[in-house]
């Protein structure tokens, strides 16, 4: 009977196979051999480490050049300033906005300029509303410009007839070529503050409000300007043969009142105090008073015809009556003829 050997596994010690675990082992210490690499060979080795240091290199040096390049070209005279091309302009001045851009980007160039900031430098220009700027590379830049629209001429202290738009910003003044509006508005503030220009913008509301409704009822032309220092207190001075009188209108049913006032004064024409007529007041709705030159006032109740004229009453007191004769009382010329007549009596002529 032959005898059956076990051998041993290589590897396992105590005859069971090394199970792994979660630690890593060592390696085992190399041999002489081993150690003695040659240079190529550890090269070699430690050229399994290259490609991730390469990439961050390559990546680095790269954006180096790049943000350098970039410097160099924005600021090279290649994107220098060159062409200006303006359009929307009728008003305001070409060359005015060309000097603005030329001005504003002279530091940085096109490719560095801050258009934003650009944009908002030329909307402080006279007659410019909006503006959009955009690039035309390499050296180009492109202004498209809204206006305002001049919407009402007003007059200053200095007398000074002057455009300004809905937002009451000044644009410029009156021109001769200009078509001029039927009436000025007037009372304008030139004060520099906020609460001035919102008062100037009711304003102008106001009067292109009256504008609207007097064109509609034909009565823009009577008037040669409005005054709005106070928009509750509305008055209209008239124009042509009537620019010496005033209508004061108060603040509501302007056109009603102003077509109410026209017709009270067109009737006193032919009256004797039609040429003495400073002002008319409808501010009260009720009656018309009419003043004149002489400070008297008159009124004329609304709901009659102008000829009813009533002279208001004054504080004046009467003037003392006159003494009056009686009848039956002898006069005194006859008193002294009787005397002189009476016997006993002797006329004599008083010698001269």
């Amino acid at each position: 009977m032959r005898e059956q050997v076990v051998t041993q596994k290589v590897g396992s010690r105590a005859g069971f196979t090394k199970r792994s675990t979660g630690v890593q082992q060592r390696p085992a210490r190399r041999s002489g051999r081993e150690s003695n690499l040659s240079f190529a060979d550890r090269m070699r080795s430690a050229a399994r480490y290259f490609p991730f240091f390469g990439k961050v290199a390559v990546t680095v040096v790269f954006g180096l050049l790049v943000f350098a390049g970039y410097r160099a070209a924005a600021s090279a005279t290649f994107f220098q300033v060159r062409h200006v091309e303006v359009k929307g302009t009728a008003r305001a001045s070409s060359d005015q906005v060309q000097q603005v851009v030329r001005h504003e980007l002279a530091q940085t160039g096109v490719w560095q300029g801050d258009l934003t900031a650009l944009s908002s430098q030329l909307e402080h220009l006279p007659w410019v509303r909006t503006a959009v700027v955009s690039r035309l590379l390499p050296d180009g830049i492109r202004v498209r410009i809204t206006e305002r629209v001049q919407r009402a001429v007003i007059r200053t202290a200095a007398g000074r007839l002057v455009w300004v738009d809905d937002d009451a910003v000044m644009l410029g003044e009156l021109a001769p070529t200009d078509q001029m509006p039927n009436f000025f508005l007037r009372g304008w503030s030139e004060e520099n503050t906020k609460e001035a220009r919102l008062e100037n913008r009711e304003r102008v509301e106001k009067y292109l409000e009256l504008q609207r409704e007097w064109d509609r009822a034909g009565l823009s032309e009577r008037v040669s300007e409005v005054n709005l220092i106070d928009t509750r207190d509305i008055r209209a001075q008239l124009a042509g043969d009537d620019s010496q009188i005033e209508v004061r209108l108060g603040s509501e049913d302007a056109g009603s009142r102003l077509s109410r006032a026209l017709e009270v004064l067109d009737e006193q024409r032919s009256t004797p105090r039609g040429g003495l007529i400073r002002y008319l007041d409808l501010s009260q709705g009720k009656r018309v008073y009419v003043g004149v030159s002489s400070g008297k006032q008159l009124s004329v109740d609304s709901a009659l015809p102008a000829a009813d004229v009533k002279k208001p009453e004054t504080n004046r007191e009467p003037a003392a009556a006159k003494p009056t004769r009686d009848k039956a009382a002898p006069d005194r010329k006859d008193t002294r003829a009787a005397k002189r007549t009476a016997p006993g009596n002797s006329h004599r002529p008083r010698a001269d």
